[in-house]
């Protein structure tokens, strides 16, 4: 039976070809020991599979995604979709080339009405909770399901101006809540289903979208420009979730060993 999901730990850095750039080179960290978040990775065979049977993602496949799941509920402790300790993952794309900005990406995979009440109240930060929770909606929905960002937006504005507040960052919990609330109605309005409550759709959804994004206008237009093959595919890496909006001491950023633009033998990098 082929292979189509890797754990990081069973992956190294000569198989770019098959994990992409990306799943490589966190193989390859995990291999030497360094703390990063666990996860798998989906190969580019499978994205070339998935589009060879007319854009579906096989059963097999399916299969070896939940498998590999299970695996990394264990190495983190955490079940998905649970009311007590939720695992949230993010899900990437990641081509053997590079692609900055040209495929999709969906953050705190796993949120539902149920989860999110364990998260809460396993995190001690109920704000945190639902703000992650409306952001989760809002990319699911706009990366998964193509419903335009705006439309959201347009939610939390309100939301904003009813409370006389200019600052995101200022929202309460509950006001967060009355945003999840909304979203999903959004949601339910343009897609004609509510938000899904299952995780395991939620993950099989958002691969899909990652794989269907391989063949995107501006990917394809980077491809061309790029001397990149159609026929590369893409993986699609899932990773346990580390969150850049906890709190005043959480944030995001990307660090480079030399610096891109100049090649200079120096530290580069920025942060949010």
């Amino acid at each position: 039976m082929a292979k189509w999901v890797y754990l990081f730990k069973e992956g190294n850095a000569d198989m770019k070809n098959l994990l992409g750039g990306k799943g490589a080179n966190l193989a390859e960290m995990t291999n030497l020991g360094l703390p990063i978040p666990q996860g798998f990775t989906v190969t580019t065979e499978a994205c070339n599979d998935y589009y060879d049977k007319g854009k579906q993602i096989s059963d097999e496949v399916k299969t070896q995604v939940f498998d590999a799941l299970s695996k990394l509920e264990e190495l983190q402790g955490k079940k998905f979709g649970d009311n007590e300790n939720p695992l949230l993952v993010s899900v990437r794309s990641g081509a053997r080339a590079s692609m900055p900005g040209m495929m999709d990406t969906v953050l705190n995979l796993g949120l539902t009405d149920v989860a999110v009440e364990g998260f809460a109240k396993r995190t001690g930060n109920p704000r945190f909770a639902y703000d992650s929770y409306r952001r989760f909606i809002q990319m699911f929905s706009d990366v998964v399901m193509e419903v335009s960002k705006e439309k959201f937006d347009v939610v939390f504005d309100a939301v904003k101006e009813k409370k006389g507040i200019t600052l995101d960052t200022d929202l309460s919990a509950d006001d967060l809540k009355e945003i999840v609330k909304g979203f999903k109605e959004v949601y339910k309005k343009e897609v004609g289903t509510d938000f899904p409550q299952d995780p395991r759709e939620q993950l099989i959804a958002s691969i899909t979208a990652v794989f269907r994004s391989w063949d995107n206008p501006r990917a394809i237009y980077y491809r061309r420009m790029n001397d990149i093959p159609g026929s590369w595919g893409t993986a699609v890496n899932v990773q346990a979730m580390v969150f850049g909006n906890m709190g005043d001491t959480s944030g995001t950023g990307v660090a480079f060993t030399r610096n891109p633009s100049t090649g200079e033998n120096e530290m580069y990098g920025e942060y949010l």
